[in-house]
């Protein structure tokens, strides 16, 4: 445990999923090409993106059932072979069909990367180092989005549809081969914990139950869904888009993505610590990434005619720290489940961020042509994504109410369960400054 071969394993498990993270995100710098090449409108490019997310979200429960009964490095491999030849279908398409299909293809195999990487974490790892190494996970992965906003991207403007697809799923193939000399399910018996590895589909099924029926999973898929579903709607459609609509270049768009991941290297950590300092208001830390969000949103969406540079960047500073804050999610899951159902547990996490964003991406797709109909400006206009992305309101407002109701379970199971009782912040921070009064 906590061993330099752990480390190894989690390097190369971590380029597995940066680069998992390149051919998720590609399409997010090139929508504006993608609209150009294929000749649709907004909506029918949002369906790219959409079914890409529908499938990884659909996926990532049956996922979490297989790392369960197989363990994660034989769904990394598989994860990674879908990856190359989804790429490789979008390089060679001439029409929106089989570029569709060839995101499916990476949507499956994107399915299968980041929750088995984070299912190898407590099987190489243990103390309160885990918490931290999950935030690094996260946030190292997140360099796929800058190898999309920059190498991708130039590629993409100088060699061409092709060529650029084309070397991303050949940099794919070389993780392939990386991960299957070096990555390996870990020392940890995989018996540890109250409930063991499943060796039937029938067992691994009952497992699945009993991760769903826990108040602390829920909690997860809640927090996942609210804190990071904003800034993956951004990163992988509209913000480009919504960027050029304000005037930015594609290298300006590009740098504006490059922000959210260089925040989440430094909030992810600062995060990491929280939770392990403070285990009992992680869920605090996420609604406060989602205060930040909202806040800063509105404040974009009702600025009078553009809003300044520096606003938008406050934005993308504000997605950077709810990346990393939906990855408490993960911890909730690890808290409140035995070894045996991690895989179950973080697949239906993750569930919840993907599945938020996949509604808005196809909901913000169909306002702007609607708007755009409507008015008779262009579709990727700023007013009509003012319009367009008020969506999140609704859809992340339903998730905080989610997430309320989970916390209040999961409270009440800590006190049922464990004698632990977890007050309001708000009372714990008058007992701390009376404390601090007294002494």
């Amino acid at each position: 445990m906590n061993s330099r071969r752990a480390f190894l394993v989690w390097g190369v498990a971590v380029l597995a999923y940066v680069l998992a993270v390149v051919q998720r995100s590609t399409l997010g710098v090139s929508g504006v090409d993608a609209q150009e090449r294929f000749a649709v409108s907004a909506a029918v490019l949002s369906t790219l993106a959409v079914v890409q997310i529908a499938v990884y979200a659909a996926l990532q429960i049956p996922v979490g059932i297989a790392l369960d009964r197989f363990g994660p490095r034989r769904l990394v491999l598989v994860g990674a072979a879908l990856l190359v030849a989804g790429q490789a279908v979008v390089a060679v398409s001439p029409t929106i069909g089989p570029a569709v299909a060839g995101r499916v293809l990476v949507g499956a195999g994107d399915a299968m990367t980041f929750i088995s990487v984070i299912r190898l974490l407590p099987m190489w790892f243990s103390g309160r180092i885990l918490p931290q190494i999950s935030q690094w996970t996260g946030n190292l992965g997140q360099l796929g989005q800058v190898l999309s906003a920059f190498p991708f991207a130039l590629l993409l403007h100088t060699a061409g549809w092709g060529v650029a697809y084309g070397v991303a799923a050949g940099a794919g193939a070389v993780g392939l081969v990386l991960a299957f000399v070096f990555v390996r399910n870990g020392p940890v018996p995989v018996r540890t914990g109250a409930i063991p590895l499943p060796h039937s589909w029938s067992g691994a099924f009952r497992t699945f139950g009993h991760a769903v029926r826990r108040p602390g999973t829920q909690l997860g898929f809640w927090s996942h869904y609210v804190s990071q579903s904003s800034g993956t709607v951004f990163s992988l459609l509209w913000g480009v888009p919504m960027l050029r609509g304000l005037g930015y270049s594609p290298t300006e768009a590009a740098g504006f993505l490059t922000v959210i991941v260089v925040t989440g290297f430094v909030a992810g950590p600062a995060l990491g610590v929280l939770c392990a300092r403070y285990p009992l208001r992680r869920s605090n830390l996420v609604l406060g990434c989602v205060a930040l969000l909202a806040a800063v949103w509105t404040a974009v969406l009702v600025w009078p005619g553009h809003p300044p540079t520096w606003l938008l960047v406050l934005l993308v500073v504000a997605m950077g720290i709810g990346g990393p804050g939906s990855l408490i999610g993960f911890d909730f899951a690890r808290s409140f489940n035995p070894v045996g159902a991690l895989g179950s547990a973080n697949g239906l996490v993750n569930v919840g961020g993907f599945l938020a964003a996949f509604v808005m991406m196809f909901l913000i797709g169909t306002l702007l042509d609607a708007v755009s109909r409507a008015t008779g400006r262009t579709v990727f206009a700023w007013d009509n994504f003012r319009v367009a992305l008020t969506v999140q309101y609704v859809v992340v407002g339903f998730g905080v109410a989610m997430l309320l109701h989970a916390r209040r379970r999961t409270r009440r199971f800590l006190h049922e369960r464990e004698g632990i009782r977890v007050g309001p912040l708000w009372v714990a921070l008058v007992a701390r400054v009376r404390k601090r009064g007294v002494q």
